[in-house]
């Protein structure tokens, strides 16, 4: 008789090898940003709202002045190409306005009146979860689990550099 056993999505089991704990923590800290992202996602749904509009709005607040759609583009880890259509919808929609920088092949992104009002929504429904979400972690345990993820990402930006510029980028898929 064939035995099956039922799998279930998470962390692998705990190991003790230093190499396994290694590929846990990777595949742990892809799979807890998804279902983060996921799951604020699915709160801001009730605005019409998908990851690919709220991220975008999100990331304009945290610049201290208007940035340009390049600066906007590196913090949101995606192709030029890609932000132009969803600073295309966003226009459309009223949320933002592109304007000439002083170099006039540049534009800085700027929020509307409706898009601050959004932007204020977005990041109440962020906070929230985020509050959520750690509510059962102490202060002592984040602190050491920002300064590793601090480490890896400056590993991460010495190996991007050391190759003559950012990590490779997974190809864009066609069709």
């Amino acid at each position: 008789m064939k035995r099956t056993t039922k799998r279930t999505a998470g962390p692998p089991p705990t190991s003790t090898s230093g190499a396994d704990r290694r590929a846990a923590f990777g595949a742990l800290i892809g799979q807890v940003a998804r279902r983060w992202r996921a799951l604020v996602d699915l709160r801001l749904k009730e605005f019409g709202l998908t990851e690919a509009t709220w991220r975008p709005l999100l990331h304009l607040s945290k610049f201290p002045a208007p940035p340009r759609q390049t600066d906007l583009a590196e913090s949101l880890s995606i192709e030029g190409p890609s932000l132009v259509r969803l600073l295309d919808t966003l226009e459309r929609d009223g949320y933002i306005l592109r304007c000439a920088d002083s170099d006039r092949r540049t534009k800085t992104i700027r929020l509307t009146p409706r898009g601050e009002t959004l932007q204020r929504k977005i990041a109440a429904v962020v906070a929230d979860t985020r509050s959520q979400v750690l509510v059962g972690v102490a202060d002592r345990r984040l602190a050491a689990a920002i300064e590793v993820l601090e480490e890896v990402q400056r590993a991460i930006q010495a190996l991007g550099a050391s190759s003559g510029g950012a990590p490779a980028r997974r190809p864009r898929r066609k069709g």
